[in-house]
């Protein structure tokens, strides 16, 4: 039960010299092997969500970004490399909750059914009641998201109130109804790696399918120290529970290098069985041009030109 399990969360502590080597060898190595790139590069664009986050995001720019989704790769590039069949996509879209009609409109209009995340409780910050909060939650499911992108609380664990953190998860949980609850925990303001620990287990025993590192707006986004503590927060919960909960890096991530980096670290902490879109997201906007140019170079031996390939 969950009283036993939050007596148990308030004793945790995290070696942070442990961890932090663990991240210098993580970023010190040389990925993937030459032949194997083009293949990763494929996972990764699979396990995009494909994200615009702006003040100035309209029905075009997210027609646009469906568009992408849809076909994140050229298709001679894909036909190069035999994958044009694949029905490759992005995981998903992730926009603003009064954007989701919009992306929900465009993917049907394009006919595929990429699923429409939309972030919600007050997202970046988290600073309005939680009444508003779950409404915001229950009117982006009604417009059609399949997937809600939640921050928390940062007061509850800044102030260690685990069992309030706890109770406001549950009802966001229930708020989702069908849909799939990815919880924010804004990483970069929880203060210490064991708040970071704390905080993941909290939110993967109050129902949580994903954790994802930051809303992308904070000053530090997703860092590889926080996410080996989130990864072996997910993999101590799934060998206690036989649950497994996704991971969500988010902000930041702009390189298609950085996204093998990634990958590789999902693949040595929790396995192959989450290298799938289902347990892994990255949240990025600028990360699939990358991508798409560095299997342009993979599949002509040139860098793209400025006008070889769409910079969008």
């Amino acid at each position: 039960p969950a009283h036993c399990y939050l007596s148990w969360i308030s004793k945790i502590q995290v070696n942070k010299p442990a961890v932090l080597r663990r991240a210098e060898q993580i970023q010190a190595r040389r990925p993937v092997k030459k032949e194997w790139q083009a293949a990763w590069l494929l996972k990764a664009v699979t396990c995009i969500d494909l994200t615009t986050l702006s003040g100035d995001d309209t029905a075009s720019n997210v027609q646009r970004l469906c568009y992408k989704a849809k076909y994140p790769i050229r298709e001679d590039l894909l036909k190069a490399l035999n994958m044009h069949d694949k029905g490759i996509t992005t995981a998903a879209v992730c926009v603003y909750p009064a954007r989701v009609c919009d992306a929900v409109k465009a993917l049907k209009a394009a006919g595929c059914d990429i699923p429409v995340a939309s972030v919600a409780t007050g997202f970046p910050a988290g600073q309005t009641h939680l009444k508003t909060r779950l409404e915001e939650i229950r009117l982006a499911v009604e417009d059609g998201a399949t997937e809600i992108d939640v921050v928390i609380n940062r007061t509850l664990v800044l102030t260690g109130q685990w069992k309030a953190l706890y109770d406001e998860i549950r009802q966001f949980r229930k708020a989702c109804g069908e849909a799939h609850l990815k919880t924010i925990l804004a990483t970069g303001e929880l203060g210490s790696l064991t708040n970071v620990y704390k905080a993941s287990m909290i939110a993967m025993m109050a129902g949580s399918d994903f954790i994802k590192t930051s809303t992308g707006k904070e000053t530090v986004n997703a860092t590889f120290p926080v996410a080996i503590v989130m990864l072996r927060a997910i993999r101590d919960f799934f060998w206690k529970t036989g649950n497994k909960v996704g991971f969500k890096p988010a902000g930041g991530i702009r390189s298609a290098k950085d996204s093998l980096v990634w990958l590789s670290l999902i693949k040595e902490e929790l396995g192959d069985e989450w290298m799938k879109p289902e347990l892994f997201r990255i949240g990025a906007s600028t990360l699939l041009a990358d991508i798409e140019r560095q299997i342009y170079h993979h599949v002509t031996g040139r860098y793209a030109a400025y006008h070889d390939l769409p910079m969008s």
